[in-house]
């Protein structure tokens, strides 16, 4: 380790109660980007945002906008003359906080309790925004440069599947312009084992809203004959699996890819312990795992997956002996590479309506596509990516996949012409993306800052970018 990089780690020790500040005062802001949340939140968080890249040394600080998206914002430094340029990557929106009773202390007032920081945003994604902006400021502060150029994008609307993204990177593909994208919004595989993550699963869901008559009715007076649009949207949905709870829609997964050799070996050679599987996710004792006896992770990683993700007909606080009129779900498919999200869908959809009974109207609305992703991670820059973090983390680095989607990827990488896309781990098994409880742990925060720090000088090696057209 150079002198230089071990006064700028040294500096972030130094600053661990500010550089926790900073996060602090993200998360307190709800900056849910969903239909029915003030969006003058989300608004707030970009101004937010924006202060503190300028605050920690970014140039060029700008709020960028499109039409119907929320805003984004953008910094950068670019004084490393040669130096590869890096640009990187969060979102500064967040998912609704969920059921507030569940929560041990209220969703967007920060709490420390037990080593780990709770509130919504923690870990998805605000913890990635200060990551960058601690670890720029710790090279900045220390040695007055960097060993690489630096951009950095913020987007507002990553929770309701950065619909606008492509769009915007289009519009500003030369502003964005670099040799590699750094995104800190995926998993590690267990607290304090730092990973990078080489393959999404992608995303077909949409609204399924079922109706069988113009208004609710008694369910004494009218019981019988007229059809209970909720038993109806019950039935639709129990079609889509099996008894041993694998898809059922005919086709869905002949286009499913088969995990490489490479992929299996680096599957197996990860260390796996089923009962902790069970503590993080939450499972009941009595519950068992659906499908076949496959490796759970690779499970996650490899295959598509079924969910139903809400579903309301009445409710239960307001509930009463009738028959509804309307029922409705949000459900999805996690795809993985080689499925068509439009075939998906299609599919999906006409099975559904196959499986309506009764003659109950189908609709479906909100319909969101994103593709799955894969790389492969047999590349000096991914190395050098793993490096990093083995220095950053004290424990060797290993390769994962991720169930989750992150749509803008596929289509980021795409349009800024197949540069490489480094997915690093910033969550742990216990961080409860999107759900009540959401927490990051401050030790590992603070070892992703350190990880920065040494990420950029090492992806600052020219002999990484020889084969590479420059950008």
């Amino acid at each position: 380790m150079t002198i230089q990089i071990q006064r700028a780690v040294d500096y972030v020790h130094s600053c661990r109660d500010q550089f926790l500040a900073d996060l602090k005062e993200l998360v307190r802001i709800p900056s849910v980007s969903f239909q029915g949340f003030d969006p003058r939140h989300v608004e707030h968080a970009a101004v937010a945002v924006a202060s503190l890249l300028k605050t920690r040394g970014f140039e060029n600080v700008d709020i960028l906008r499109v039409p119907g998206a929320h805003p984004y914002v953008y910094g950068d430094w670019m004084h490393a003359p040669g130096a590869p340029t890096l640009l990187l990557y969060a979102h500064h929106d967040v998912q609704p906080p969920g059921r507030e009773e569940l929560w041990k202390s209220p969703p967007f007032e920060p709490t420390q309790r037990s080593g780990r920081l709770y509130g919504r945003g923690t870990v998805d994604n605000k913890a990635a925004i200060t990551v960058y902006t601690s670890a720029f400021a710790a090279h900045l502060r220390t040695a007055s440069d960097l060993p690489v150029n630096i951009k950095i994008l913020v987007e507002g609307e990553e929770e309701i599947g950065s619909r606008s993204l492509e769009a915007f990177v289009k519009r500003h593909a030369k502003r964005l312009s670099a040799d590699a994208i750094v995104i800190h919004d995926t998993g590690n595989l267990d607290t304090g084992a730092p990973s990078v993550t080489t393959s999404l699963r992608g995303l077909v869901a949409f609204d399924v809203t079922v109706r069988s008559s113009a208004k609710p009715v008694h369910s004494g007076v009218w019981g019988g004959p007229v059809p209970d649009p909720v038993q109806a949207l019950s039935k639709m949905i129990a079609s889509l699996s099996g008894p041993d709870g694998r898809m059922a829609i005919p086709g869905i997964d002949a286009k499913v890819r088969t995990p490489s050799e490479a992929e299996m070996k680096s599957l197996r050679s990860l260390p796996f312990d089923e009962r902790a599987f069970r503590v993080q996710s939450g499972m009941l004792p009595q519950s068992r795992f659906v499908g076949n006896g496959k490796h759970l992770l690779g499970k996650i990683w490899f295959e598509p997956a079924l969910s139903v993700n809400a579903i309301q007909a009445s409710s239960r606080k307001e509930w009463a002996n009738i028959i509804n009129d309307v029922a409705w779900c949000h459900l999805g498919i996690r795809t993985v590479p080689d499925m068509d999200p439009k075939d998906v869908a299609r599919r999906l959809k006409a099975h559904l309506l196959a499986h309506a009974p009764w003659g109950v109207q189908v609709e479906f609305s909100n319909e969101n596509l994103n593709p799955a992703w894969r790389t492969d991670p047999d590349s000096p820059v991914f190395a050098a990516a793993a490096r990093a973090l083995e220095l950053g983390f004290g424990r060797k680095a290993v390769f994962v996949g991720c169930g989750g989607s992150i749509g803008f990827v596929e289509p980021f990488v795409r349009v800024l012409g197949g540069v490489p896309a480094i997915l690093i781990g910033i969550g742990d098994p216990c961080a409860n993306h999107h759900a009540e409880n959401e927490s990051i742990h401050v030790g590992d925060y603070f070892k992703s800052i350190a990880s920065a720090v040494h990420l950029y000088r090492e992806l600052s090696s020219p002999a990484l970018w020889a084969k590479r057209p420059r950008r």
